[in-house]
């Protein structure tokens, strides 16, 4: 079993607006880069927005009904708000597999394995962004969005996954610039799961990610 005791496991209470969680990833970047504060997994929910990838098409931005942050994580536009657990995490990946693709494959297996503690079937796809699942009508449709930033080796932003956020606010966007296939959520998939329920999920397998990324 891999050891995760030293890094910081936070999960917030209330919404964190989208430029204080910049700032302070910003912040904790450069602090675990100098050694000066521990690594980070944050669990957080936003108010709801939108925001702008490295890779971002204002045309696939349809709706402005909410505010609109550019990032510097790689993607498109993604939207964020209640009901929505995203995960950053901020990881020194010198002191494992300095390897960014490993590291994205082994975030989207995380995603994975904690949705599959509710019985979701979820996977990812070759060359379409994000974590995906059939819905009870056998349509594919995306539950999870991956999107990371890495400074000096030291990683930020991460993932999120619906479940139970308004889905029509998806449609001021096209998610990731996939417009063929709907959005979808533990919820509408019938599973009443709780915030904290898929967080004991993630924690549960955490182990497993920490293992794909070690030396």
């Amino acid at each position: 079993m891999t050891d995760i005791s030293n890094i910081e496991w936070r999960v917030e209470t209330e919404k964190v607006d989208y430029p204080d969680a910049l700032a302070t990833m910003e912040k904790r970047n450069a602090a675990i880069y100098n050694q000066e504060q521990s690594e980070l997994l944050w669990l957080l929910e936003h108010p709801p927005l939108y925001t702008a990838g490295t890779s971002a098409d204002p045309a696939e931005l349809l709706s402005e009904a909410f505010p609109v942050f550019n990032t510097g994580r790689g993607g498109r536009h993604t939207y964020h708000g209640p009901g929505q657990r995203v995960g950053y995490v901020l990881l020194d990946l010198k002191r494992r597999q300095a390897d960014v693709r490993n590291f994205v494959h082994a975030l989207e297996d995380w995603v994975i394995l904690a949705l599959a503690e509710f019985g979701v079937e979820a996977r990812a796809i070759d060359g379409r962004v994000g974590i995906w699942c059939d819905t009870p009508q056998g349509q594919e449709a995306k539950i999870g969005a991956i999107g990371i930033r890495i400074r000096k080796w030291v990683t930020m932003h991460g993932f999120s996954v619906n479940v139970d956020p308004n889905l029509s606010h998806f449609t001021g966007i096209i998610p990731c610039g996939i417009s063929e296939f709907p959005v979808t959520s533990l919820h509408q998939l019938g599973i009443n799961a709780t915030m904290n329920d898929f967080d004991a999920a993630l924690k549960k397998t955490a182990p497993n990610f920490f293992a794909a990324i070690a030396k």
